[in-house]
Order: C-alpha cells, then structure tokens, then sequence
C-alpha cells in the first residue's frame, strides 16, 4: 500500500495528537452509535471542509456530499438513490432534528451548469466515463433545470453567487418533496436551513425564509 506520504503523518499525527487523548470520547461513539445535530448536505468540493466551518466534534454532523450539494426530487422508482437513501437514513433511522444546505463560492458544478445554460456541451470540455456527447457531471447538473435567479440575491452578492445560493434554494424546495420529511416538518421535529459559505472569506450566509433574504450568520464584528 502506498498511500501519500502527506497522509501517512496526518494519520500519525491524529492517532498521537487526537485520538490518544480523546479515547473516552472514541469509544463511546463506537459503542452507543451516533446522534448527530443535524445533516448537512455540502459540496464534494476539497476546499470546503464542513466540520471545520462549524468547528464540529466526531459524531455532531452527519455529512453528505456530492456534486453542487444537490437533493433530487422525492423518486420512490429506480435503484440507485444514494443521496435520497442518506436523507432518508437521517430522518427516519437517526431523527436528527436539523437538515442543511450549505453551498459555496466558486463552485465547479454551479459553473459546469452555467455553461450549460448558455449552450456549451461541458462534456466536450473533458473525459466523460460515459463517452459521446454526455457525462455523469451534466446529467447530474439538469437538477437545476429550470431554476431562476432571485433579484435581490442579484443586486446584493452579485451574479455567480446568485447562481450558487438559487441552487441552495432549489435543494430545500426538493427536500420537502420527501412526504415524511414534510410532515415532520410541519410537526415542528425537524428544521430546514439553508446556507453559503465564502471560501476566501470564511464567512457564513443563511437563508432567512421569513424575508426570502440571505443574510450573516455571524456578524463580522462578532469574530473579530
């Protein structure tokens, strides 16, 4: 096995560092299982680490990522639903009482769809395990078919981001498709959050949905 050496020493340093002296807390996780705070459904993106935004201990967050932190639409046909299957797994078998959405700047899969809304084939623009005219990023991307851009989001943080934060919106309108999300919704058990995160900046937007506005998590004042 030859895994990086970069790797090799961050593993090091984590079973003398990390794991050495929080082996209590290891292994009761390993023995009475998880109850995270919430699911968070982010970017596959290397840059945005979830754990480190919200400064998470092992066993807080329950962490899906794919391309573009995307939700398909409620599907009860097919086989493969990786992303519904983790949705489901939280809500039903862990009952976490909190679900968000955080997209982020400068992201790829946001991008990939804008060039697909202005014409371009982005398969053509790379290999495709798929071959010919398509790819599994595109096929994945047409999630977003169809979502428009919110004016205010427009005029305060500019076109990329507006992209980036309808995509955030279309993935919270897609979760309550989900019946039993909904109704647990509805029943006050669990809450729906959606949020972007600036990469440059470190900082934090979330949804307000009684405004239709995002704003600061965390005013700047506040962290420094």
């Amino acid at each position: 096995m030859s895994l990086p050496r970069d790797l090799v020493e961050g593993h090091r340093r984590f079973r003398r560092d990390t794991h050495a002296s929080e082996r209590g807390r290891y292994r009761q996780l390993a023995e009475l299982g998880q109850t995270p705070t919430a699911l968070v459904i982010g970017c596959c993106d290397a840059r945005v680490d979830v754990s480190k935004i919200f400064d998470a201990e092992p066993g807080e967050l329950f962490i899906l990522r794919n391309v573009a932190n995307l939700v398909p639409p409620y599907e009860p046909e097919g086989f493969y639903h990786g992303t519904s299957a983790a949705i489901e797994f939280a809500v039903l078998g862990l009952k976490v009482p909190h679900i968000i959405i955080i997209g982020h700047s400068r992201c790829g899969g946001i991008s990939a769809y804008r060039k697909m809304r202005e014409g371009a084939n982005i398969a053509a623009e790379g290999p495709s395990f798929l071959g010919g005219d398509d790819s599994f990023i595109s096929r994945w991307m047409t999630l977003l078919k169809g979502i428009e851009l919110n004016e205010a989001d427009v005029e305060t943080y500019g076109e990329e981001m507006a992209l980036e934060l309808a995509g955030v919106r279309s993935s919270l309108k897609k979760l309550r498709t989900f019946p039993e999300l909904k109704r647990r919704e509805a029943e006050g058990l669990v809450s729906l959050h959606g949020l972007h995160f600036d990469i440059a900046e470190g900082r934090l937007v979330g949804l307000d949905e009684e405004t239709d506005r995002f704003v600061s998590v965390v005013e700047d004042a506040a962290v420094a």
